[in-house]
This record gives structure tokens, sequence and C-alpha cells, in this order.
């Protein structure tokens, strides 16, 4: 080791002061205040010399600038302090309903209860509290609003259709007590001579078979419809066209023009060929375009238009008295047209989608409509109250029909299936696994509704026994899909209209 790391450092003294402080702290303030008022003399004389230069007082202030990165650490301490101040409840049902009302996901992958709670307490220290009542109120203001959609509401009818509800109840009320009797009659008859009678209308079904074919039109014909005398056959095309044909022969009497799209359906007024006028009106017709036609047995053109629909009116139906004149329209409603007052006087509601098909009860008492939301509805047109809702179909109803009975209404809808409801307890009686296709259109024997006939998207048409519902005759032959039929109102003929350009009249031999 050398010398200099022998010896050892020096230590500092501290300095001892003796007596008072008082002088020598006097002497330094003097010496201080003698500097500066020399350094004020040497600034004066500097901004005399035009050397400095000093401002009139004006600042300029300095932004405080905080990173964004400080400002994220600020808003995150902030938002875990809300998030400590929120209660949230520990009933994990409510937890879940409270993240579904956010719209945030109940449960995350591998998430328990805890954790829940948790998420919801961050989410709802974002949103803030008042978030989740808030979309409490809009549901509890949304079911309020649901249930006051699904309430029965009533609105003031004109003086046109108080007089015509009025004229239905004088009509319908005389021909329900005569079909009463006619019923009471009917069952004083001999069990025997019943079954004799379905046994020979059976046989006479089961012998069914093709009398007549026709090519009707370049395009699909859509429907078809024999007049009250059963000496003609009126058939609706695609190609806006409406033709009359002579039965049995089937020669074509006058092609109606005025439709220029798809007619949907064309009908004979209840007393057209017997006691009405050939040039009175006879006849209507509907349009996918929403146009409405009157025409009579004299001309090409039509007599009449009936305007006010917007939308597609699928079917027309004539009330049995012949005054009134029904239309089911794709806004969802149906229309009644009285043709003596020439007006509208119901415009009613009740489907959430469009009405495809009406049929009016033999009495001229009720209205049955279906359409697209696959339910139905029995309609008092006396008292404007939907008084059958027909639940049962699962999808779209595209036919309904009344039997003769008048307790028995038929509809046939997209799911394949025919069903049968008993208007009297207002249930379903029976439901027909009818075809493979959607059904397009039922009807029941006019005359006393012993059977059943249905045409089906399945190229077929088929024979029901009534009552029973046992199959007695398929009526196949078409090359595309049935999309309409009808009985003669003398109970002998048979007609089914198809896409396949062809209308066949059935007979039995």
């Amino acid at each position: 080791m050398s010398d200099e790391e022998d010896t050892a450092p020096a230590v500092k003294r501290s300095r001892v002061f003796y007596g008072s402080l008082e002088e020598k702290e006097r002497e330094r303030l003097n010496s201080e205040v003698a500097n500066s008022t020399t350094g004020s003399a040497a600034v004066k004389a500097g901004i005399e010399a035009g050397n400095i230069n000093i401002s009139s007082g004006e600042t300029l202030e300095m932004e405080e600038r905080v990173s964004e990165r400080q400002q994220e650490a600020l808003a995150e301490f902030e938002r875990r302090r809300r998030a400590r101040q929120i209660t949230v409840s520990t009933d994990d049902a409510e937890v879940k309903a409270g993240l579904r009302a956010l719209g945030e996901p109940i449960t995350l992958f591998g998430e328990g209860p805890a954790d829940r709670r948790e998420r919801l307490r961050s989410v709802l220290s974002v949103v803030g509290p008042d978030a989740l009542k808030k979309s409490r109120k809009d549901e509890e203001r949304a079911k309020r609003s649901q249930e006051e959609c699904q309430q029965t509401w009533y609105h003031e009818g004109s003086g046109a259709l108080k007089d015509a509800r009025l004229w239905l109840a004088k009509y319908s009320l005389p021909r329900a007590t005569r079909r009463l009797e006619a019923a009471r009659v009917n069952k004083e008859v001999a069990e025997a001579t019943k079954v004799i009678r379905q046994q020979e209308l059976h046989k006479s079904l089961r012998n069914l078979n093709n009398f007549c074919s026709q090519i009707g039109d370049d395009r699909p014909i859509s429907f078809c419809h024999f007049s009250p005398d059963s000496k003609m056959l009126a058939t609706a095309s695609w190609s806006g066209l409406c033709k009359l044909w002579s039965i049995p022969d089937c020669t074509l009497i006058r092609t109606l023009r005025g439709h220029s799209t798809n007619v949907g359906a064309i009908v004979f007024r209840p007393q057209a060929g017997l006691s009405l006028d050939q040039a009175d009106v006879n006849l209507a017709s509907c349009a996918a375009d929403g146009s409405v036609k009157l025409w009579n047995l004299e001309s090409d053109e039509p007599v009449a238009d009936i305007e006010g629909h917007s939308e597609r009116v699928s079917r027309v139906s004539w009330h049995p008295s012949g005054r009134f004149l029904g239309t089911t329209c794709y806004d969802n409603s149906w229309r009644l047209w009285d043709l003596e007052v020439q007006e509208e006087i119901l415009h009613q509601e009740g489907h959430s989608k469009g009405v495809h098909d009406l049929h009016f009860h033999p009495d001229g008492s009720l209205a049955a409509t279906g359409g697209l939301d696959a339910f139905g509805r029995v309609w008092d047109l006396r008292t404007g109250r939907c008084v059958v809702f027909l639940e049962g179909h699962l999808k779209e109803i595209y036919s309904l029909h009344f039997s003769p009975n008048g307790y028995h209404l038929a509809t046939g809808s997209g799911d394949n299936t025919c069903k049968v409801w008993e208007l009297r307890n207002r249930k379903c009686l029976y439901t027909i696994p009818a075809h493979q296709n959607l059904l397009s259109a039922v009807r029941f024997q006019p005359t006393d509704g012993h059977f059943l006939l249905t045409g089906a998207y399945d190229n077929t048409a088929k024979v029901w026994s009534h009552p029973g519902w046992m199959p007695l005759k398929t009526l196949a032959g078409h090359e595309g899909k049935v999309m309409g039929v009808d009985v003669s109102p003398d109970g002998k003929l048979i007609a089914t209209s198809s896409y396949d350009r062809t209308f066949k009249l059935w007979l039995s031999e």
C-alpha cells in the first residue's frame, strides 16, 4: 500500500460562531440593497440606451398540455371510481336481463356469475347507470303500445253502412228460418233412406270422368265459375282476358276484354241468367293491379269500374242477395260495396297480412275471410264484429267456402290440408290431409253439401264425402297445377281450371 492510502482524509470541521449574529445579518442586508440599487441603475441605463426592451404588461399564457395517455389514465380512474359506486343485483337472472336490455351478450365463454356481474358493472360505468332504467322504460312502453294495438277499437260508420246492416238483418233472418225448417224436415227422414241416398251419391261420384277438356287461353287459367242456371262457365286468365263458355259443349260465347294484367277471379251474380236482364250487371272480376270491373252479358267491354284498391285484389264474391259485392285486397283488408248506393260502405281491417279469399254465408248474415297470415275470420255483417277466429293452419289460407247447411266452413291452405270448422262450437271439426301441395280452392256441393271438392298445386282435384271426409275420387288429368274448381248449381258437373291453360269438365257416367 502507498503512503497516500495510509493517510486518513481530513475531517471538515464545522464553524462555530460566538456571540450575536445581528450585526453580521445587518451587514449582509445592506450589501444586498446596495447591489440592487446598482443593478436597477444599470437596468435604467440599458433601457435609456435602447438595449433593453420591456413590454407594456401584455402576457402570453402557455397552454397546459396533458398527454393523451394521461387523459386516458384519468378517465380510467374516473370510470373505476364510478363503477365502485354502482350497485348491481346479485341475482344472476337479473344480471342477464340487464345485459340483454343493454344489447350486450348475456354470457361469454367460461364466464361465471361473478364475472358476469362485474361485466355489467363495467358496462354501466361507461353508458351510465340510467341506461338500464331507460331501456326498461322503453321495453315497458313498447309492451304497452303492443297491448294497445291488440285492443279492439271501433269508429263511427256512415249512414249508408247503418242502412245496409239493417237491410242485411231483414234479409238474412227469414232465410235462416227457412234453412232451419228444411233441416228439421230432413231430420224426420228415415235413417235408411238417408243411407241409400248417400250410397247412390258416392257411387255416382266414384264414376266421375273427364267429360270435356278445352284450351281456354294462351296463359294459365286462374279461376272458373258456373252461372246460376248451369248453362255457362266463366274463366279468368293471366293474360287479362275473361271468357264465357257454353255448357256442356264448351263453345266460346264471348271474350271479355278490359283487364291488362293477371285476372284473379270472375264470378256470376246470383240471379244472372235467371231473373236478371242481360243488360244489367251480371259478372264481376278482379285483377292483380287492383282493378275491379263489372260486366253484362251483351258487351265485351266492362259496364263499370270499381276504384279504390291500391294493391292486388285476389278475389271478388257476390252477396247472396246480389246487392253487395265483396273484394279482398293485399293491403290487409277487405271491402264491401253496395251497388244500389254505388259506393264503398265498409272497409274492414283485421288481418295482419294480405286477405286472399272471401265467401258469404248462404243466409247472407256472415262473411268469412282468410289470408296470408294463416288465420281465418268470420264476420257478422249485421253488427260488424268478428264472431269466429279460425286458428290452426300453419301457412296461408287460399280458399274458404260455407256449406249449405250453414254451420260448416271449409278452408284450404298452403300447408297442404283442408280444415272443416264447426261454427256452432267454434272449433276445428276435422283436418283433411288432402294433397301433396298447397290447396288453391275448396267447394262444397251447392245443393245440400253432401261432398267437398278440393283443388291443389299437385295437379289434381279430389272429392271427399261429407260427413265422414273419405276420399271418393281423384280427378287427375291436368298437366299443371289446379288453380280453380267449381261445382255447377244443379250438382251435376264439376269444372277445374289449371296452369296448363286448359279447363276440364267432369261428369258422372
